[in-house]
């Protein structure tokens, strides 16, 4: 049972490090952290709902897994393919493709949630 414990934990530090790795090495990521502590500090200004909250959390959380999958496509593309090649030219794409559609939804629903806010300021 403790080792089952301790090789839980290993994989939550696998998990991690893969985290800091994708802030660290990708340029993208850190725009998307850039984006994600704006709306988080958007939302707390404008006090949006709590279904509100739901609804932003889950598309950042989107848009951070498709940059995470991304990533790995790319790493294991350029490992098995390191020179160009037409089918790992096309398997980045696609998970770029991803990560477009993925920021696009977040962006959807952030107009949706904070569009009526700031219209009405005006």
């Amino acid at each position: 049972m403790f080792s089952y414990i301790i090789s839980r934990l290993a994989s939550f530090g696998h998990a991690i490090r893969g985290l800091r790795e994708l802030i660290w090495s990708e340029s993208h990521a850190r725009i998307h952290l850039s984006a994600t502590v704006l709306v988080i500090c958007l939302g707390g200004l404008l006090s949006i709902s709590a279904i509100e909250c739901g609804l932003l959390l889950l598309a950042i959380g989107l848009v951070w897994v498709a940059e995470a999958i991304n990533t790995a496509i790319e790493s294991v593309v350029d490992l098995c393919s390191p020179e160009w090649n037409k089918q790992a030219g096309r398997a980045k794409d696609l998970g770029a493709a991803a990560v477009l559609l993925a920021a696009a939804t977040a962006v959807l629903v952030g107009l949706s949630v904070f569009l009526p806010r700031i219209i009405s300021f005006s």
